[in-house]
């Protein structure tokens, strides 16, 4: 794909074709701007040096984690699906994310700025915080459960390495909350070669191991006596509605990624590597690993005479010191190759959109483990005794995907619409960073489009007739966000 070239624009710094992409030369009007910082700055050619690989690399360890592992579970549980239907469903779904997946990559490769910067051609230089802040706090979120299954698996490592720890029970569980917490935020604090070194280093070895235990589990299930197993929805009722309801769920596990993969292909050499590498990676990973998830529930009967759906408190309940060490150190590498890339560097980039001058990639990296530590504090005092409650990580996890779904899937409709649509693939990248441009401070045509969408679904949980607008909420939300986006700018200028 060839860009047209760009004539120079603001009082010194300016913009360069270099091949396929638009290179920001960065001198002193945008380099003093508010809205500028280095960490957020778009990359530099030398700087893009990821490949299809790498990209593979990144979806295979994001993946394969405790719940990739658990979705085929959460959809018969919770969504009234058999097993064929929940796998089926789940595969659709990761069809269905990679277009705004790729769509949305486009941008970071071509401009190499990362998301909160791309939002703000959409929803102003200022405006760009709302989305960015939901995606942050959604990812802080998801950084706080992540981090629980890794501190369990620290917790579980070390009483089958040092029998003193395992006397500590659950408080534990809590030191190996924060010795994982403190091992994530090392690794993202020392860049993004650092994340695509521990992706391409994790992802064969995940593979590797997760394909070792498909081998082992398929032996002792009855596959087709499990993929026969009768849904758990009411007899007779029609399939359709469940499914959907299942696929916009799975559809909002990555729907987080599917906004802020900008992020990472910034650093990718092309179109062809970004598109490649995320479609031979994802859909696969998920569904084999989701597959892999209900045969290891399946065999646990067998195994150690009880249905577990969790694979920490399975393997933990393995009579074998070694090999619960070594199950152990594998679920802490899947879960820090996800965590890092997946729930920490969106965030750092979204917090720093705030204010560039004060938040640099180091500051938003530690405000995103504050905030992941405050959301799940009501968890880690439950481990402590200090609280008694019912509620669970599990029924967490089960229960706002659909909610999140909602509110991001408007700001993927936005995104696409004004990038293929309103700019043709055509941005200034000097103006996305500077005040007084062609970019307002609020784009009023994106917060519009933005707001409209969740009222509806805020509406729709009070009126049964409606409620269908919350359950497919990521699709509703997304063709309504980017309809209305689309009405609002078709006849004004695209500033």
């Amino acid at each position: 794909m060839q860009i047209e070239d760009y004539a120079t624009i603001g009082k010194k710094s300016s913009m360069q074709l270099k091949g396929d992409f638009v290179e920001l030369d960065v001198q002193d009007d945008v380099r003093l701007s508010p809205l500028y910082n280095e960490d957020i700055a778009p990359t530099k050619i030398a700087q893009r040096t990821w490949h299809k690989t790498n990209v593979a690399a990144l979806w295979v360890g994001m993946a394969i984690c405790v719940p990739s592992y658990s979705l085929g579970g959460v959809l018969t549980a919770y969504f009234g699906l058999s097993v064929t239907e929940a796998l089926i469903s789940i595969l659709v779904a990761n069809l269905i994310v990679l277009i705004p997946l790729t769509l949305n990559a486009f941008a970071g490769t071509k401009y190499g700025i990362p998301f909160p910067v791309l939002l703000r051609s959409s929803f102003g230089l200022y405006g760009s915080n709302v989305p960015a802040l939901i995606r942050a706090l959604v990812a802080c979120g998801w950084f706080g459960i992540q981090t629980l299954f890794g501190g369990l698996a620290c917790h579980l490592l070390f009483s089958a390495l040092l029998p003193s720890w395992a006397e500590l029970g659950s408080v534990g569980e809590v030191y190996g909350f924060f010795i994982f917490w403190a091992l994530n935020i090392w690794v993202v604090l020392k860049g993004e070669n650092a994340i695509k070194h521990l992706e391409n280093w994790s992802a064969p070895l995940l593979v590797i191991v997760s394909a070792g235990l498909m081998w082992w589990a398929l032996p002792q299930i009855d596959v087709p006596a499990l993929l026969a197993t009768p849904a758990s929805r009411p007899e007779g009722e029609p399939v359709l509605g469940y499914m959907l309801a299942g696929v916009t769920a799975m559809v909002g596990f990555w729907a987080t990624l599917s906004l802020n993969i900008p992020d990472f292909s910034r650093y990718v050499k092309s179109q062809k590597d970004q598109v490649i590498g995320q479609v031979v990676a994802l859909p696969l990973t998920m569904f084999f690993f989701a597959a892999l998830g209900v045969i290891l529930t399946s065999a646990s009967t067998v195994l150690v005479g009880e249905t577990i759906s969790d694979p920490i408190n399975l393997i933990s309940k393995i009579d074998s010191p070694l090999w619960v060490g070594l199950a152990m150190v594998m679920i802490i590498i899947a879960t820090l190759s996800t965590n890092s890339a997946a729930n920490i560097v969106s965030p750092t980039n979204d917090f720093q959109n705030m204010a560039p001058k004060f938040i640099n990639q180091s500051k938003g990296v530690l405000l995103t483990g504050l905030i992941g530590i405050a959301l799940m504090s009501w968890e880690l005092l439950k481990k402590l005794h200090w609280i008694e409650s019912e509620r669970s990580v599990e029924a967490l996890y089960s229960n706002w995907l659909l909610g999140y779904s909602s509110l991001l899937g408007p700001i993927a409709g936005i995104m696409i619409v004004d990038y293929f649509i309103i700019r043709r693939q055509q941005l200034d990248l000097v103006d996305l960073y500077k005040q007084g441009g062609r970019y307002p401070n609020f784009n009023l045509a994106g917060l519009l489009a933005f707001a409209i969408p969740v009222a509806l679904t805020l509406a729709s949980l009070f009126h049964s007739y409606f409620v269908w607008y919350y359950q497919y909420g990521w699709f509703t939300g997304s063709f309504t966000g980017a309809a209305i986006y689309y009405g609002l700018k078709r006849n004004s200028r695209t500033s």
